[in-house]
């Protein structure tokens, strides 16, 4: 029997340490490791299983970390994880002060450069490549994108700079593509490896570096030279846009063979300026389930057999994405100028069922936040009504967009703000924090923070029939599991409405903080007020809250400074009322990954964290006090 080496690598210079045709046993150990892992912690899943191969090939190739290996969005290093040091702490994988499920500089030193969002790989290895020039340090650095994050055109601007002969000496990095969207076919077989790794070799380079001497004597011969090589590249891979880049592109290859891989990274590793590799990998790769259904298998949320796959679903309450999800396909049968748009997220943000109802009127434009939001402004400038379904977090992607194109032309556009608040494993990159901040300071834009389901629908439509653009903020999960009136009614624009009537203290709640707030309020005695809308903020019943008692509580789940509280105080300076207040939301830092109920106890956002924070203010409540005396 065979003995295990996985639990003999503690560094990836252990792993160099080994030969090569060990490498598909560790290979096989890790993807095992994967769904050990996965199946107990939750997570991405799909995109692991595909990186393996290609992770042990890097690390076996390239003097990590001093060589510096930049991966993309981060969602495909657990087998990097595994392989720099962490192996033994993957069963905290996403929980509070465990492994991060992206990579993050102070967690590892092979964590070369911390991401979340997609398409900085390429840009953050080019400014690694010049530091090295600028250091006179021989290191190399790598990029590792994903076929979905070379729709950003950030990852087009890094490549034009980096091959750009005019600003100076050429860099020495290699972008590896791990293109996951396509099946392995014919050309990525037994010729195409063959190619690969003749066009890498030193014989191809010396031949080509040669002519090129040769034929710059004789300009017309040159340039058929060049023309004729590129288009019998071109007749067997698809290469020739990153040629034209700067690149010198090599592949396609499977990137599941280490067989291929290894020798062709061993010959880019050598070369000098920009290197292009293109692998072809499939998600999933080694667990028949996720090979099967590799958009079911993206991510696990909980735990799992590994035996039987991915549990059903059980039926529970509707998740707001759902209640998103249900409120577009309604609007759109009762009015067609409705167009969606999405960012690359049409799972996540809830409409897979438009997709398939309405399909000439959804859009997919891919990881390009930015085109996103011009684009349905492109739309709303011909009368129709864009729907941008998008992450609190990825908007923030789009924002000078948001400004210049659409909210200075006052345009009506909808933003539906999926994860707003604090999302749990994902961490500071994905939560929704800032977006409060960064849109009520923005003219002819709203804003609005529903605080149930229903509530939640009744926003959308109403933000639906402004004539400017209106956001509308909610969380990730399900509600209180308020019962949802079908119709689509509309709020009452601007308007807040008081939930308790109590004395002494009226607190302000903003979303789906509203519930604590209220279990909060019973036990104290307090006033609670729904405020529903941020931007226009009801001023006058604050004005009235705060002119009826002795102090007002603003409740909030997104940064404080800038946030809704600081629109109370703003609205009650300008009215020229004074009252104690007290702000709560989340504090000036970026929140850890981990469980979302112990991550708002943390910001003192449950029901006990409010509780204590306004007695701690303010002192025990009468309510409290008589219960005492009794």
């Amino acid at each position: 029997m065979t003995s295990a080496l996985l639990p003999t690598l503690d560094s990836p210079a252990d792993l160099r340490r080994l030969s090569r045709h060990q490498l598909r046993q560790v290979a096989d150990e890790v993807r095992q490791k994967v769904v050990d892992t996965v199946s107990q912690t939750g997570g991405h899943f799909g995109s692991n299983l595909g990186s393996v191969e290609l992770t042990v090939a890097l690390h076996f190739v390239f003097n990590t970390p001093y060589d510096r290996l930049v991966w993309d969005v981060g969602h495909q290093t657990y087998p990097h994880k595994i392989l720099t040091g962490r192996r033994d702490r993957m069963h905290t994988l996403r929980q509070l002060g465990g492994v991060s499920g992206f990579p993050r500089r102070e967690e590892s030193e092979y964590d070369t450069f911390g991401v979340g969002h997609s398409s900085t790989s390429i840009s953050a290895a080019l400014g690694m490549a010049r530091a090295a020039q600028l250091k006179g340090e021989n290191r190399r650095a790598v990029a590792i994108i994903g076929d979905g994050a070379m729709t950003a055109g950030m990852a087009f601007e890094a490549m034009n700079n980096a091959g750009d002969p005019h600003a100076g000496a050429l860099p020495d990095m290699l972008v590896v593509l791990n293109d996951n969207d396509m099946s392995i076919s014919p050309p990525v077989g037994a010729l195409n490896k063959y190619l690969a790794r003749l066009m890498s070799g030193k014989f191809y380079t010396a031949a080509r570096e040669g002519a090129k001497s040769v034929l710059r004597g004789a300009p017309p011969l040159f340039e058929l030279a060049r023309r004729f090589e590129e288009h019998a590249k071109g007749m067997v891979v698809p290469g020739t846009i990153f040629e034209e880049f700067g690149f010198n592109y090599v592949g396609p290859i499977d990137g599941h063979d280490l067989e291929a891989l290894v020798p062709t990274l061993e010959n880019l590793r050598d070369k000098k300026g920009p290197q292009f590799l293109h692998v072809v990998t499939k998600k999933g790769y080694g667990y028949q389930p996720a090979e099967a259904d590799p958009v079911k298998y993206h991510a696990a949320s909980g735990k799992f057999n590994p035996a039987e796959g991915f549990p059903k679903s059980a039926p529970g309450k509707l998740t707001f994405t759902q209640v998103f999800g249900q409120w577009l396909c309604d609007m759109a049968e009762a009015d067609e100028r409705l167009v969606a748009i999405t960012p690359a997220m049409r799972e996540g943000s809830g409409m897979v069922e438009f997709h398939k109802r309405f399909p000439k009127r959804y859009h997919d434009v891919g990881i390009a936040e930015q085109h996103a939001v011009t684009f349905a402004a492109g739309m709303a400038c011909e009368g129709l009504k864009p729907v941008v379904a998008i992450y609190s977090t990825f908007l923030q992607r789009g924002y000078d967009q948001l400004i210049h194109d659409v909210a200075i032309q006052n345009l009506p556009v909808v933003f539906a703000l999926d994860r707003a608040g604090l999302v749990g494993a994902d961490g500071a990159t994905h939560a929704g924090a800032y977006d409060i901040a960064y849109i009520r300071c923005v003219p002819n834009l709203s804003l609005i923070a529903p605080s149930d389901e229903d509530q939640c629908r009744k926003a959308l439509t109403t933000a639906f029939r402004q004539g400017h653009a209106v956001a509308v903020r909610y969380p990730r999960g399900s509600g209180v599991g308020a019962p949802i009136d079908p119709a689509l009614t509309e709020l009452p624009w601007g308007r807040g409405e008081v939930r308790r009537q109590g004395q002494r203290i009226a607190v302000l709640a903003f979303g789906t903080l509203l519930h604590p707030c209220l279990a909060v309020a019973e036990r104290l005695g307090l006033t609670v007020a729904d405020m529903k809308f941020i931007k226009p903020l009801d001023a006058d019943l604050a004005v009235e809250l705060a002119r009826s008692h002795d102090a007002l509580v603003t409740v909030e789940e997104g940064a404080l400074m800038g946030g809704a509280g600081s629109a109370v105080a703003e609205a009650l300076a300008a009215a020229g009322v004074t009252v104690p207040l007290l702000h709560l939301g989340l504090p000036d830092e970026f929140i850890e990954h981990g469980d979302p109920g112990k991550l708002l106890s943390l910001c003192g956002l449950d029901a006990a964290g409010i509780e204590a924070s306004i007695v701690r203010r303010f002192g025990p409540s009468p309510v409290l006090a008589s219960a005492a005396a009794a």
